[in-house]
């Protein structure tokens, strides 16, 4: 989400800071080991570097990674929990499955064929064994991969793109459902106003989202995590006094209205799903076959984000599965396409802090 009247209201707030340091240090986090040139534990280390760049919810990077002779464990680090917007933990097993997938694509260019297993609990093994190495686009766009805030230019994508999308993101029990015209978008934007509207009348929530919030370089070097203003293209903001008056500017109209904003500038939307029954192991597939989704879109030159609230609010998936002719299937996130400026991005906690 956006909240862009907290961060508009403290604009006049901010600092001279314009986060340089903190641009650098994300640069650097995103040079990629050079394929080839490391091998043994080292190599190991080159391929959770890759996974630690994937995608996570509220930027938690909620993993851990276990390193073996011929494989590796990613497990989810519970201590990262978000049980107000992700109760069932679904958020967090397609967190897992967005690095898994950065996983296989860098193993890959490492000369490694990875070949992840998904347990009932949502761990992941994945073995690895020598094969060719191929450098693919979609492990070229790790490092520039991003999910935006941003607004887009509202310029349609031809069909072929879409397609090329679609297929990257199919996976056995994934279905991808794409929308385009103005009807079905505005269709979408009432579910996801609805689902906003729920989920900030609820102080579990917005405690929540707060304590992910970091509203100055400094804060978000020292965790290392979280949701940074500026990657919103937002001032810094002093953290005391943004803590304090974040409730007051985080209301449910502007953000419907930024909201509408984002969706009516995108290219389109594409809704993934997956069976309800599913359980565990779908996520992990559902967060892989997003993961190729958004790297095949920045190996195109497209930005992409993400606007779950109407699957984050249990009791408006439904309505959205029928909406969209989903049928029984669960709607796991629902992700905006388009052309659009590059923001700064995001930084990652240290290796050492994931590898077990």
């Amino acid at each position: 989400m956006a909240y862009g009247a907290l961060l508009a209201g403290g604009a006049t707030l901010a600092g001279c800071d314009e986060s340089a340091v903190q641009q650098a240090t994300a640069r650097l986090q995103r040079r990629l080991v050079l394929p080839g040139s490391v091998d043994g534990r080292e190599r190991l280390r080159a391929l959770v570097q890759a996974a630690t760049l994937a995608p996570s919810s509220h930027n938690t990077q909620c993993w851990r990674f276990v390193l073996g002779r011929e494989q590796i464990r990613i497990e989810p680090d519970t201590t990262r929990r978000c049980p107000a917007v992700d109760p069932d933990d679904h958020h967090l097993l397609v967190s897992l499955g967005c690095a898994t997938e950065n996983l296989v694509q860098a193993a890959l260019a490492h000369g490694l064929m990875a070949e992840p297993q998904v347990g009932a609990d949502g761990r992941i093994s994945v073995a690895l064994a020598p094969t060719r190495p191929r450098l693919s686009s979609r492990y070229t766009a790790i490092v520039q991969r991003q999910t935006t805030r941003g607004v887009f230019d509202g310029r349609p994508l031809p069909a072929a793109t879409w397609r090329q999308l679609e297929d990257a993101a199919e996976a056995e029990g994934v279905a991808a459902r794409l929308i385009t015209d103005t009807a079905g978008l505005e269709r979408l934007l009432a579910a996801v106003v609805a689902g906003l509207r729920t989920q900030l009348s609820n102080r579990a929530f917005v405690d929540e989202l707060v304590r992910w919030l970091r509203f100055d370089a400094e804060e978000a070097a020292r965790s290392g995590d979280g949701l940074f203003i500026g990657c919103n293209g937002q001032p810094s903001m002093p953290p005391w006094l943004a803590r304090r008056l974040v409730r007051r500017f985080l209301h449910a109209d502007s953000e419907a209205r930024r909201s509408a904003e984002q969706l009516r500038s995108s290219a389109g939307v594409v809704i993934l799903a997956s069976d309800a029954a599913g359980g565990p192991a779908r996520w992990v597939e559902v967060g892989r076959a997003f993961q190729r989704l958004a790297l095949e879109a920045t190996a195109a030159g497209l930005q992409l984000s993400l606007l779950n609230p109407p699957v984050e609010v249990a009791a408006l998936r439904a309505p959205l599965a029928a909406a969209f002719g989903l049928g029984t299937l669960r709607p796991d996130l629902v992700v905006r396409i388009g052309r659009g400026a590059r923001l700064p991005d995001s930084l990652r906690r240290p290796l050492d802090a994931v590898i077990a």
